[in-house]
C-alpha cells in the first residue's frame, strides 16, 4: 500500500490574525474534502493555537520562540542571529519530509504593515529555496503582494516567489507588484482570496439600522515608523467621532476586530461612547470577541452595512453581500472594493476625512438594494473561480483525489460539509 501523501501548510497562522487563519481554514476544507487521505501539518507563527483549532501537528517558524534562554542586551541579539541560522536547517528539514508544501492566501508577499527583511521575507525565502533544493513543490496560492522601497525586503520576496513551483495572486495589483520586483509573473493566474470559499451564514431578516464597524490597532505602514503614534491617535479619534455620529443618527453599532491586538482600540472607542453618550441604551452597541472568520461572519450577518479597516473585515462583509465602506491601509482594500463595484466607497486609514466618510456612508445606505444584488452576483463568480483553482491545484500538485460521499462537490460557498476541529 502506497504511503499517504504528506502536505505541509505554511504561513502566518495562529498569531491572533483571524484573516490569516481564515485562509488556512479554507485550504483545510479543500484538502480534507477532496484529498482526505493526505496527511496534513503546519509550520506557523502560533502552533499551539493551530493545534487546538484544527487538531494537526504544528511547528513554529522560528527556533528563537522555542528557546528557553532569554538574555537581555547584546547576548540576546547574538541568540537571535544564531536562531536565523538554525531556522535555515529547521525549514529545510521540514520541507524535505513533505511531498507538497502550500502557502494558503494571506499577504505573505506584502509590506503594507511594518515588517523587517529578516522576518517573514527571510523565512519565505528559506521555504521556497528548500523546496527547489529538495525537488518539493511549493505553491503560493491566492497570495497578496505589493511594491516596497526596501531593497533587501524586495529582493528576498522576489527570490522566494521566483523559486516557488506555483504562484497565484488574489488581485491584479499583487501580480503587477511582483512583476516589477523581478519574477516572470506574466502568466501567473489571478484568483479571489481563499476566504471567499468559506460558507456564508444565513441572512438574518430582522436587521434594522445596525452598522458593523471594524476597528484596527492602526499605526501606519512600513514607511511610517516615525509617525506611527501620531497616525494611530488620529485614526482612533476620527473613528470615535464617526461612531458617535452613527448613534446620534439612530443607528445601532456592532464593533468588530480582525486581530487580537485590535481589542484595545475597540475598548477605547466603547469607553469614549459611553462617556460622551451616558444615556445611550446598552442594547444600541455591542462588541463580542471573535476567534475565526466564521465567527466574524456570523456576527456580520446581524448588521445592515459595514465600515471596516482590516482587509478581512472588508472581505467578510463583501462575502455576505453587505454594503461596505472601506477605511483601509493598503491598495489591496481598494483593489477588492473596486472588483466588487464599490470603488467610490473607499478611504485611507492614514488620511481619514470624517465629513466625507459620513457622506459616503449616507450614499451607501441609499443604494443598498442595488449594491447587494451586484455583490451577490460577484460572489457567485468568485466561488466558481476558486473551484477552478482547487481543481488546478489537484492536478498540478499531483494530489490523489478520492471523492467523499455527499461532500465531493464544490458548492457556492466552496468546500462544504467539512467541520474543523475546535469550531
Amino acid at each position: 500500500m502506497a504511503a499517504a501523501l504528506r502536505v505541509g501548510l505554511y504561513g502566518l497562522y495562529g498569531a491572533g490574525n483571524i484573516g490569516n487563519d481564515g485562509s488556512l481554514e479554507a485550504m483545510f476544507r479543500y484538502l480534507r474534502t477532496v484529498h482526505p487521505d493526505a496527511v496534513l501539518d503546519v509550520m506557523c507563527s502560533g502552533p499551539k493555537r493551530i493545534r487546538a483549532l484544527y487538531g494537526v501537528e504544528a511547528t513554529p517558524h522560528q527556533w528563537y520562540t522555542t528557546c528557553p534562554i532569554r538574555i537581555s542586551g547584546p547576548p540576546d541579539v547574538v541568540l537571535k542571529v544564531l536562531g536565523k541560522g538554525i531556522d535555515a536547517f529547521r525549514t529545510a528539514a521540514w520541507v524535505r519530509r513533505h511531498d507538497v508544501v502550500i502557502v494558503p492566501g494571506t499577504g505573505i508577499l506584502e509590506t503594507t504593515l511594518p515588517i523587517r527583511p529578516w522576518g517573514t521575507p527571510y523565512a519565505l525565502f528559506l521555504l521556497c529555496a528548500s523546496g527547489r533544493l529538495f525537488g518539493k513543490k511549493v505553491a503560493l496560492v491566492s497570495v497578496g503582494a505589493n511594491a516596497t522601497s526596501k531593497r533587501l525586503t524586495r529582493r528576498l520576496l522576489s527570490l522566494a516567489a521566483r523559486l516557488a513551483f506555483y504562484r497565484s495572486y488574489r488581485d491584479t495589483q499583487s501580480r503587477d507588484a511582483m512583476r516589477r520586483a523581478g519574477p516572470g509573473t506574466a502568466e501567473d493566474p489571478i484568483y479571489p482570496d481563499l476566504a471567499f470559499s468559506l460558507p456564508a451564514p444565513a441572512e438574518r431578516p430582522d436587521i434594522t439600522r445596525t452598522v458593523g464597524v471594524g476597528l484596527m490597532d492602526y499605526y501606519g505602514g512600513n514607511d511610517d515608523r516615525r509617525r506611527a503614534d501620531e497616525m494611530h491617535a488620529s485614526y482612533v479619534a476620527k473613528m470615535k467621532r464617526f461612531v458617535r455620529w452613527l448613534v446620534d443618527n439612530g443607528r445601532s453599532i456592532r464593533l468588530f476586530t480582525g486581530d487580537d491586538i485590535d481589542d484595545l482600540v475597540v475598548q477605547e472607542v466603547l469607553d469614549d461612547l459611553r462617556a460622551s453618550r451616558p444615556d445611550l441604551e446598552p442594547t444600541r452597541v455591542a462588541a463580542e470577541p471573535v476567534r475565526s472568520l466564521t465567527d466574524l461572519m456570523r456576527q456580520m450577518a446581524g448588521v445592515d452595512t459595514v465600515v471596516a479597516t482590516r482587509f478581512h473585515n472588508v472581505l467578510c462583509a463583501l462575502r455576505l453581500s453587505k454594503p461596505t465602506l472601506s477605511t483601509g491601509y493598503g491598495v489591496k482594500n481598494v483593489a477588492l472594493m473596486t472588483d466588487m463595484g464599490l470603488a467610490e466607497f473607499c478611504q485611507s486609514a492614514g488620511s481619514l476625512d470624517v465629513d466625507r466618510l459620513i457622506e459616503q456612508f449616507t450614499e451607501l445606505e441609499s443604494r443598498s438594494t442595488q449594491l447587494r444584488q451586484a455583490m451577490t452576483e460577484q460572489n457567485t463568480a468568485y466561488a466558481q473561480r476558486l473551484a477552478h483553482q482547487f481543481a488546478v491545484l489537484s492536478t498540478l500538485l499531483c494530489l490523489p483525489t478520492r471523492p467523499v460521499p455527499g461532500d465531493s462537490e464544490l458548492g457556492e460557498a466552496g468546500m462544504v460539509g467539512v467541520e474543523v476541529a475546535g469550531e
